[in-house]
C-alpha cells in the first residue's frame, strides 16, 4: 500500500506579480471545542516593543503582527483552531460533489449547537484593501455567505448570500457571468469557489489567499523534503542550513529509480498508476510514502514517469560520504526538514505567505526552535507581509525579548469543555518587565492543565 501526501506548501520560482495578502483576523464559532464566538486578531496593540517589525497599513491606520504563538494545555483547543483554518481552506479550494455532505464539526456537548450552523469569518488584507469573507454552514448546506470590501472611506457588500439570493452590490448586478455563476452554485458549495471556477476575476484575490498564501503544516505533514525540488535555490539553501544546524547532514542528493520497478515493488494497483500519471506534470512533483516510510518524488520528463529518491550524505570517520535515506534520519531531523522550507520562504522576498505550524516544537530542541523564530523575526519590517502562526508548549519562546505580548495567546478549556481564546495584551497587569513564563507556570494566565490533587496511579499485576 502507498499513502499519498499533499505538499503542505509548494515553493516555486516567481515569474509574475502577486498582491500583498495578509490575515488580519479570524473569527469562528460552533466548531469542535469552540462553541462561542472567538476572534484571533493579528492587529497590533499600542505596545511599542519590537514595533519596527510590524507591517504598517497607513491607509487603515493599523499595524499587523508578523507572528503569533498559541499556548494552552493538552486538549485546550489549539489544534482545533488550526483545523478550522484547514477546513475553511479545503472548503474554499475544493469543488464539492452533488449531494456531498460537508465535513463540518460543530460543538457536540450542547444540543442547541449540534443543530446550529458553524460560522467562520476572515478579514484579509489584499494590497491596500481589506476584505471580510464569512460563511455559516451545516453538513447539508451553506446557510449564509458574504464578501465585503473595506476601503479607507467605506464598506461595500459585494454579495450577501441569504435565502437563495446573492444580493449583489449594485455595481455587480448587471454582470451576466456573476448571475450565471450563482445559478450554478449548489447548496453545499461556496459561491466564492464556484465563481472563481467560472473565471470571475473580481473575487479571485480572496480565493487566492486560501489557495496560494495560506500554508498549514502539522506534525504529520512529512512532505517538505519533497517540495524542495520545485526550487533549486531552496533545495541548496536548505542543504546548507541543515549542515549548519548540527544535524550531521553534509548535503542533499537524490537517486533516480526505475519507475515501473519501483511501483511494482510497492504493489501500486493499475488504477492508482493511472491517477499518478494524470496528476503528474512536467517540472512538478508528487510525493509518495511507502509502508516502509520510504519517500520518493514522481514527475514527468518527456511524457515519461520519473521516480527520484531524496537522500542525505553524512561524513564517515575516514572523511568519505555515506548515504542515508530520509526515513533513516532522526525524528527531529525529519521534523526540521519539514519546517525549514517554510522558514526560508518567510525570510525570502519573493513570496510572503501565511504559515500555520501546529506543534512547532514537536521533536525539536527548544534552543533550535527559538533560533528558527529569531531567523524569521530578524527579517520582518514595516514593508514585509509574511506571517507565521504557531501552537507550542515551549516555554523558552515565552520571552518578551523574542515576542510581543500581543503576539502571545492563551487557549483554555473551561468547566463546560468550551475553548476560550485570549491575548496576553488583554491582561492589564502585565508590563514589559513581567516574567511571563513564571506567571504562566503559576497558572495566573490560564492555559495550563488542571491536575487533580490526590490522584494516584495503581500498578496492574
Amino acid at each position: 500500500m502507498v499513502k499519498y501526501i499533499e505538499f503542505p506548501y509548494g515553493i516555486e520560482e516567481i515569474h509574475h506579480w502577486h498582491p500583498n495578502i495578509m490575515l488580519v483576523q479570524f473569527t469562528l464559532s460552533n466548531w469542535k471545542s469552540f462553541r462561542d464566538p472567538v476572534t484571533f486578531s493579528l492587529i497590533a496593540s499600542r505596545e511599542r516593543q519590537h514595533g519596527k517589525r510590524l507591517a504598517r497599513l497607513a491607509k487603515h491606520q493599523i499595524r499587523i503582527l508578523p507572528i503569533a504563538a498559541l499556548y494552552g494545555g493538552n486538549a485546550s483547543g489549539k489544534t482545533n483552531l488550526c483545523d478550522a483554518l484547514a477546513f475553511a481552506q479545503r472548503l474554499v479550494c475544493t469543488v464539492t460533489k452533488p449531494r456531498q455532505k460537508l465535513p463540518v464539526e460543530p460543538f457536540l456537548l450542547d444540543d442547541n449547537s449540534v443543530k446550529s450552523p458553524s460560522r467562520f469569518e476572515f478579514e484579509i488584507l489584499v494590497d491596500e484593501d481589506l476584505y471580510e469573507f464569512s460563511f455559516a454552514l451545516t453538513r447539508n448546506e451553506i446557510r449564509e455567505e458574504k464578501l465585503v470590501k473595506i476601503t479607507s472611506a467605506r464598506e461595500q457588500i459585494l454579495y450577501d448570500r441569504r435565502n437563495g439570493e446573492p444580493n449583489f452590490h449594485r455595481s455587480l448586478e448587471p454582470d451576466p457571468l456573476l448571475q450565471f455563476a450563482f445559478r450554478g452554485t449548489r447548496a453545499n458549495q461556496l459561491f466564492l469557489t464556484n465563481s472563481v471556477s467560472q473565471n470571475v476575476e473580481v473575487f479571485k484575490p480572496v480565493y487566492d489567499w486560501f489557495e496560494d498564501s495560506l500554508k498549514i503544516i502539522t506534525p504529520r505533514s512529512n512532505a517538505a523534503p519533497m517540495s524542495l525540488r520545485g526550487d533549486q535555490r531552496l533545495w541548496e539553501n536548505t542543504s546548507k542550513v541543515l549542515a549548519e544546524l548540527d544535524t550531521g547532514i553534509e548535503r542533499w542528493g537524490e537517486e533516480e529509480l526505475p519507475a515501473e520497478e519501483f511501483l511494482s515493488e510497492m504493489s501500486v494497483p493499475a488504477e492508482s498508476k493511472s491517477e499518478i500519471m494524470a496528476e503528474a506534470e512536467e517540472g512538478k512533483y508528487i510525493s509518495i510514502v511507502s509502508h516502509r516510510g520510504q519517500m520518493v518524488l514522481l514527475t514527468l520528463r518527456d511524457d515519461r514517469l520519473v521516480v527520484k529518491k531524496p537522500v542525505s550524505y553524512h561524513s564517515k570517520v575516514d572523511g568519505t560520504d555515506f548515504k542515508f535515506g530520509l526515513h533513516q534520519e532522526s525524528a527531529g531531523t525529519q521534523r526540521l526538514m519539514d519546517l525549514l522550507p517554510a522558514f526560508l520562504d518567510l525570510m525570502a522576498n519573493e513570496r510572503q505567505r501565511c504559515y500555520v505550524i501546529d506543534e512547532i516544537d514537536s521533536s525539536l530542541h527548544t534552543q533550535l526552535t527559538k533560533h528558527l523564530l529569531g531567523m524569521v523575526l530578524s527579517q520582518c519590517s514595516a514593508s514585509r507581509r509574511g506571517q507565521l502562526l504557531l501552537t507550542t508548549h515551549d516555554l523558552l519562546l515565552m520571552d518578551q525579548e523574542l515576542l510581543r505580548r500581543d503576539e502571545m495567546w492563551m487557549v483554555e478549556r473551561d468547566a463546560c469543555n468550551i475553548s476560550q481564546l485570549l491575548s496576553l495584551s488583554e491582561y492589564r497587569d502585565i508590563d514589559k518587565d513581567t516574567d511571563i513564563r513564571k506567571w504562566y507556570l503559576q497558572g495566573r494566565l490560564g492555559g495550563v492543565p488542571i491536575l487533580l490533587p490526590g490522584s494516584e496511579f495503581v500498578a496492574i499485576d
